[in-house]
């Protein structure tokens, strides 16, 4: 179950408490559900943080594929280059093709690099804005949970007086 689901489920909890009668506004809420959310979420917040280190991998792999990739073109492109130099006819014209396979072989290299460096910056981007609300949020509803037992626990001193 995604984080986002089990803070849902959270606020479900909360919503579903009913106000104890003449009790200042206090609520009665299952804290066994809450556990048995809160347990789930501690299980399912390590998976989330792997898929974030996942996309991070990934990125490493695509930028060193690119970087393979352009150093194949450029290759191809100066062993192309020697080959139509040793044609005398055409050695002007060789030289003057080779630059532009390396050049647009650069090119594309830097054009594959920012793709994909722009492509994983957008996932980690996006994951790094959700798994931030679903700290925020998981933050929100401890310190609400916090609180309820802070004044269930004052209030049942009180009642002791």
């Amino acid at each position: 179950m995604k984080i986002d689901m089990l803070i849902e489920d959270l606020q479900g909890v909360l919503d579903d408490a009913f106000t104890l009668p003449l009790s200042g506004g206090k609520t009665v809420v299952n804290t066994e559900r809450l556990r048995e959310i809160i347990d789930e979420i501690r299980t399912n917040l390590p998976i989330e943080v792997k898929q974030a280190k996942s996309i991070a991998a990934d990125r490493t792999n695509i930028i060193n594929n690119s970087k393979d990739e352009a150093e194949r073109i450029v290759q191809a492109a100066e062993e192309r280059a020697r080959a139509m130099v040793q044609q005398s006819e055409i050695v002007k014209q060789a030289q003057e093709k080779a630059k532009e396979i390396i050049f647009n072989a650069n090119n594309q290299a830097a054009q594959i690099k920012k793709a994909a460096n722009s492509y994983i910056d957008g996932i980690m981007k996006k994951a790094d804005e959700e798994l931030s609300k679903n700290l925020a949020d998981l933050k929100k509803t401890r310190a609400g949970l916090q609180a309820y037992q802070q004044k269930d626990a004052s209030q049942g001193k009180a009642k002791k007086q």
